[in-house]
């Protein structure tokens, strides 16, 4: 317990020695109340000369309440007063409110506090001590439960800087249009639906921000706000503006965006820093956008219970709810003609998903087209996605393709049942609709798009950017406040944006990594920036020293800086190549670029592979490979890759249907890597699957998503004597040329580099009859060709692939293929007990009356969609696809496809071959 007290009088000695005596963070760490008592307890010399104090409300509220009664009696000249929530984070990347409250009746006395910061609390009143502050100029009460403000507010003789944004404020004090100091007013984010004439006083004010309201009109003397330079309205109800806000003489920027104005003063309309998009304006935009159409009130409603492919929309607006659960809103005048949308649902591949080094995917891929339209207002999109675990300091957006890149748009995380559609309000926000009751609440991440392309959910490390002018700049981590940059001027000619990034290790996970118990290291930075690489003028990066290290006692010899410059995965020991500068809890050293930076304490000299080793640690995702045999048909052969803690409960879910050896050893898998199952000892596979390569079926590992193939496997021996016994194994990158014969030792191997990664048993049972064809549950499966070879077939391994995915749905597909129920109810009493039994017998005798028939499969493929197996029917349009390209590919070979001059065939795919 001593050792607190002595770290907590060491911050205050670093604040003295970091900033001339003036500055204490006790924000950055836990337990930041607790030493702040035992420095007043002590009143030591630097304590008395701190004039900006950060404090955590992240902590109990008694302790937080008498840390603050304190305050005033021990910090004599306090000027600033952080008190801010906001820096732990949800399991979502969200901000969590402090604990605070109100505040002691004795922080009046601070009478030389300019600047009190209460953002990311629990306030619903504004304390009393607040307006007896007779100094404070700056007053933050962002994101609290105000529902309304004190009349004496505006009697703050000194107050020049107010924001309230995201809180509950209906109605605003009319005594605030007396103060004559207030510069900037930000009410962002509220329930105004009003604003009090008298605002029109405040005659010094210079900026000015009322969006996300409902306001429906503004006052006239709004037009006296003679200082006024930044007007800020758009996301409200306005149908109108007053006539003097065209005449304000210092107005540069109006935005007036997602708001109902039909007419504007002329002036207004064609100035230049004037935003007018999604307003129902009686002439063009601006822009040069032909204005949207007004806003109906019976919008249509679409909800598309099956996995159609397609949807209408019109200059009216749209809201849709796709059957996946993804929900979209066109607002009125989006488009200026009618417009059919496209949409597909499309499984994750390395080669169309782009994830960090820390990110996991969410969702699979949604593609909306077409992607080269611009709408003319902006859409709003929400993707439902599975609930990642509790990572902190991580957030959830929603990342876009554009032109072959991945970009993330602004999100917003929606975790509550959404309305019932009978429900929706006539806000100017896009309705919140869906299929589901709102008994169950869904987790939705919401964005706004310009055009359409591919979008899927990532959660990454919570990404903080800023753009640095070429006076300089300073960038904060909000999830570690010990972690900053700060941009001196000159550093940059023209602004550029900057972005952060701060991962965190666990020291107890790095010490069993390394097996060293005093190793530690800081949290992971990385920093990029848009334009040149390098800046004109060093760079100051701050990062924590690692925990347990001072700055007063550290061991220099051990401490090192790394860096790491992707795409190499190397980290180079920097430390003697830049000036570190020490203080009690911070290192800093300077930069002129960007790249990733860690700081390290250990006692090994070679430290860039005990690096590397901790930075695969953090991608790690602990995983199971298993392989299982269908129990009526031992031939069709489940291969899944599951995150370990959900291997027990798969398997007992799939006992009754499937059999098999135990899952593979743990094996270390990052996210997104690409791994196959290949099938040795006279077992193959089938191939014309179209992931299938040389004999090989490709699987990618997403930590949230379900990594399951359904595969038919044959042999390439005889078996009218025996069983076949074989193996199937996971291998990264390629296959060994020969297959080694301690394959079943292979297993162990678990290094990052390891080739063959598992090995588990396959056993075919002895065949049952003649023909080449295993006979099962009384059906004969004879050779079958479904479609043709220029337009794509399905063969039988096709088809048993097709079965073995149907499950309970097969009565539904053989509705919609035409069979009549009544043969529906003898295959079931035929095949009693026997589900496998009961598709494969629906679907061959269908096949067997078919063959040869043309427009068959077509038959097929529209069946399985009209029964909401859109998955299935994927993979035959996939299995067909790859059927006619090796049928072009032949007729190429043979020398019957002419070709055209530029050295392309001429043969389509839908005209017959000429011999």
């Amino acid at each position: 317990m001593d050792a607190v007290p002595e770290q907590a009088a060491g911050a205050a000695a670093d604040a003295a020695e970091a900033a001339p005596g003036t500055q204490l963070n006790l924000d950055l760490y836990p337990g930041g109340c607790r030493r702040l008592l035992h420095l007043c307890a002590q009143q030591p010399l630097p304590l008395l000369r701190v004039e900006f104090l950060r404090l955590s409300t992240h902590e109990d509220p008694g302790l937080l309440e008498a840390t603050l009664a304190q305050v005033p009696w021990s910090l004599l000249h306090l000027r600033s007063l952080v008190l801010k929530g906001g820096q732990n984070r949800g399991p979502l990347g969200a901000c969590l409110q402090g604990t605070l409250t109100t505040l002691p009746a004795g922080l009046s006395g601070l009478a030389h506090l300019a600047h009190l910061d209460l953002s990311f609390n629990r306030l619903e009143t504004l304390p009393a001590c607040v307006l007896q502050l007779h100094s404070l100029a700056a007053l933050l009460l962002s994101h609290n439960h105000l529902s309304e403000l004190p009349e004496a507010l505006g009697s703050l003789p000194a107050l020049t800087f107010l924001t309230a944004t995201h809180n509950c404020l209906r109605r605003l004090p009319t005594a605030l249009g007396a103060s004559s100091t207030l510069q900037c007013l930000d009410l962002s984010e509220n329930l105004l639906d009003a604003v009090p004439p008298e605002i029109g006083g405040l005659s010094s004010l210079c900026e000015l921000n009322l969006a996300s309201n409902q306001l429906r009109n503004l006052p006239a003397s709004l037009a006296g706000l003679r200082s006024l330079r930044l007007l800020v309205l758009h996301s409200n109800l306005l149908t109108s503006l007053p006539v003097g806000l065209a005449r304000l003489p210092l107005l540069m920027h109006l935005d007036l965006r997602d708001n109902q104005l039909r007419d504007l003063p002329p002036e207004l309309l064609d100035a230049p820093f004037v935003r007018l998009q999604g307003n129902p304006l009686s002439k063009e935009s601006p822009d040069g956008r032909t204005p949207p159409a007004p806003q109906d009130p019976e919008m249509p409603r679409l909800f598309l219970t099956s996995d159609l492919d397609s949807f209408s929309v019109t200059p009216r607006g749209c809201s849709v709810t796709l059957a996946s659960g993804v929900r979209l809103h066109f607002p009125a005048g989006a488009i200026t003609a009618p417009l059919t949308i496209h949409y597909r649902l499309w499984l994750p591949e390395p080669g169309l998903v782009s994830l960090g080094p820390h990110d996991f995917l969410l969702s699979r891929v949604l593609e909306l087209w077409p992607h080269s339209l611009a709408f003319q207002q902006d859409v709003s999109l929400w993707l439902r996605f599975v609930p990642p675990c509790a990572r902190r300091c991580r957030e959830v957006v929603v990342r876009t393709r554009s032109d072959g890149t991945w970009s993330d748009l602004e999100t917003h995380v929606e975790e509550e049942a959404p309305e019932a559609p009978d429900s929706v309000s006539s806000s100017p926000h896009p309705p919140q609709l869906c299929l589901f009751t709102p008994s169950s609440p869904r987790l939705w991440a919401r964005c706004r798009v310009l055009h359409f392309s591919w979008f899927l959910v990532v959660l990454r490390p919570v990404s903080n950017t800023c753009l640095v002018p070429p006076e300089g700049t300073l960038l904060c981590s909000s999830g570690h406040p010990g972690v900053k940059v700060t941009f001196p001027p000159g550093a940059t000619e023209e602004p550029c944006r900057v972005s952060m990034q701060v991962v965190r290790m666990a020291s107890r996970e790095l010490r069993a990594l390394l097996g060293e118990p005093e190793a530690a290291v800081s949290p992971l930075l990385c920093l990029s920036r848009s334009g040149p690489p390098e800046f004109l003028q060093p760079v100051t990066v701050q990062l924590p020293l690692p925990p347990g290290v001072s700055g007063f006692s550290v061991d220099r010899s051990r401490l090192h800086l790394l860096y790491r410059a992707p795409p190499t995965a190397s980290w180079d020991d920097i430390t003697a190549q830049v000036a570190l500068e020490l203080t009690h809890l911070y290192a800093r050293f300077q930069v002129t670029h960007f790249s990733w930076y860690w700081l390290w304490y250990t006692t090994k000299t070679c430290v860039e592979g005990l690096a590397r080793k901790a930075w695969a640690r953090l991608r790690l995702h602990h995983v199971n490979l298993i392989a299982l045999q269908r129990r009526r048909d031992p031939e069709q052969v489940l291969l899944q890759c599951l995150p370990r803690n959900k291997v027990d409960a798969t398997l007992r879910r799939l006992l009754e249907r499937y059999r098999g050896p135990e899952p593979s050893d743990t094996v270390e898998m990052f996210e997104g890597e690409k791994f196959f199952a290949a099938f040795e000892r006279g077992i193959d596979v089938d191939a014309d699957r179209p992931d299938c390569v040389d004999g090989r079926i490709c699987f990618v590992f997403y930590s949230h998503l379900k990594n399951v193939k359904e595969v038919y496997v044959s042999t390439t021996l005889d078996r009218e004597a025996q069983a076949v016994r074989g193996q199937v194994s996971f291998y990264r990158d390629s296959v060994p040329v020969d297959v080694p014969p301690e394959a079943e030792a292979a297993r162990q191997k678990k290094s990052a580099d390891a080739l063959w990664i598992a090995t588990l048993p396959i056993k075919l049972p002895r065949l049952q009859g003649a023909g080449g064809h295993w006979q099962g549950a009384g059906l004969s499966l004879m050779p079958l060709n479904l479609g043709d070879a220029e337009t794509g077939f399905l063969t039988q391994s096709n088809l048993l692939s097709v079965a073995g995915r149907l499950g309970p749905d097969w009565p539904t597909v053989a509705l919609h293929l035409g069979m009549p129920y009544r043969v529906l109810q003898r295959i079931r009493h035929e095949f009693r007990d026997d589900l496998d039994g009961q598709i494969r017998h629906m679907l061959f005798s269908w096949a067997e009356g078919h063959a040869g028939q043309p427009g068959a499969v077509e038959l097929l493929v529209k069946a399985l969609e009209q029964s909401d197996r859109q998955d299935v029917a994927e993979e035959v349009r996939a299995v067909l696809e790859l059927g006619r390209h090796k049928y072009q590919d032949s007729i190429r070979r043979t020398g019957l496809a002419p070709e055209d001059p530029a050295g392309a065939p001429a043969l389509q795919p839908s005209q017959p071959a000429q011999a």
